[in-house]
């Protein structure tokens, strides 16, 4: 009883220290941005899209990207050796809009040894927007449909505050039932653990981005050594991130529902694949660390529902407890995918799935199947 009733004080004292200690990362209110007024005509933007048979999502990116640009910005889309007439099909969109000449597609070269697919795509789409001279470039995924406000937003809190590096987590596609159980705990896990608070913070190491949408000076990526010094990174983003703070740049990390994803997640088969993609990578593919991960994720998310079937009144009050707090940390991320309040409560399930995915991914780095993607193992 004495034994059970410590261990039930540890997820509530988890939970406390998650609410109270940890940069406030769940209130998410502080970071969701409102628009701001469209983008200087003197700020030249260079947006830089890879894409690897984006045929179903791309026409939407780009005339999302062109309908609102001025002569101020410029897509560079680089077509990774696509099957499916992505390019194509890019091409006719800005047509659509009658901004073709604000496109240009790059045909991407040949996977050179040491590179992950998409960062030698945006390497190739950065050397080629040089001669575009632009102030900042943005880059971007070729699912993300963006508002006209999420340019001049970004761009206002880099010139405003001083930033190098500012990026959206822009809002996921949350429709399905495997969707909705995992896609809020997918970013809320995020943001836990890269607070945007601490990521602000020039004293702390803390360094995080959402590469979806990310806007950064050509002068602090020099710095920080150019795609070069990431190039090999499957977790390209906050490795960027990380790059950049240590070179001196400040970083800023917020949250957007005006430009969404559009790429869907039909199963729960779907995103587990999408998880393992990285999981193991995250843990710097130790075993070791990867049993610490299965343990902290089962004291912090399972131990408490298990509480609640004790026959002493002591571990049953102290997890609900827990499960409070838990819930009081999620549901404003519940309530940004506008789910019901009781979805709040199904976290605990999610933690278990998640835990499945990351399990799986260490198995598929075993394998030499690490980091798949569109037909490439990156993290091998």
């Amino acid at each position: 009883m004495v034994i059970l009733t410590i261990a039930a004080v540890v997820p509530a004292l988890i939970w406390g220290y998650l609410l109270l200690g940890r940069g406030r990362f769940w209130r998410i209110g502080k970071i969701v941005t409102p628009p701001v007024a469209n983008l200087e005509q003197t700020r030249r933007v260079a947006v830089i899209i890879p894409a690897r048979n984006e045929a179903a999502v791309i026409a939407r990116s780009i005339a999302s990207l062109l309908e609102s640009a001025e002569g101020s910005l410029h897509i560079f889309l680089v077509d990774d050796s696509s099957t499916d007439g992505t390019a194509q099909i890019a091409r006719q969109a800005a047509v659509s809009v009658g901004k073709l000449a604000s496109l240009t597609i790059l045909q991407g070269q040949p996977l050179p040894p040491g590179w992950s697919g998409k960062l030698w795509a945006v390497s190739q789409g950065i050397a080629a927007a040089r001669d575009f001279a632009p102030d900042f470039l943005l880059l971007s995924d070729a699912d993300i449909v963006h508002s006209p406000a999420t340019v001049p937003s970004l761009h206002d809190i880099a010139e405003r505050r001083g930033y190098d590096l500012v990026s959206f987590m822009v809002k996921l596609h949350c429709r399905g039932l495997a969707e909705k159980l995992l896609i809020p705990a997918f970013v809320f896990f995020f943001f836990k653990l890269y607070p945007p608070a601490w990521i602000s913070d020039s004293r702390r190491a803390t360094a995080g981005a959402a590469g979806g949408c990310l806007l950064i000076r050509p002068q602090a990526l020099a710095r920080a050594g150019g795609m070069e010094a990431i190039h090999g990174e499957v977790i390209d983003d906050c490795a960027l991130a990380r790059a950049v703070k240590r070179s001196g740049g400040k970083l800023w990390l917020g949250l957007t529902d005006a430009s969404v994803s559009i790429r869907p997640y039909g199963s729960f088969a779907e995103i587990g694949r999408m998880i393992s993609r990285t999981a193991f990578n995250q843990l710097h593919h130790s075993t070791l660390v990867l049993l610490g991960a299965v343990i902290g994720l089962a004291v912090t998310y399972l131990l408490f529902p298990a509480l609640l079937f004790s026959r002493h009144l002591a571990p049953i009050c102290l997890g609900a407890v827990a499960w409070a707090l838990m819930s009081v940390a999620y549901l404003p991320m519940v309530r940004f995918y506008r789910l019901h309040p009781l979805w709040a409560l199904t976290l605990p399930l999610a933690a278990l799935l998640y835990m499945g995915a990351t399990i799986h991914s260490a198995i598929k780095f075993w394998l030499g199947r690490g980091g798949e993607w569109k037909g490439r193992a990156q993290d091998v």
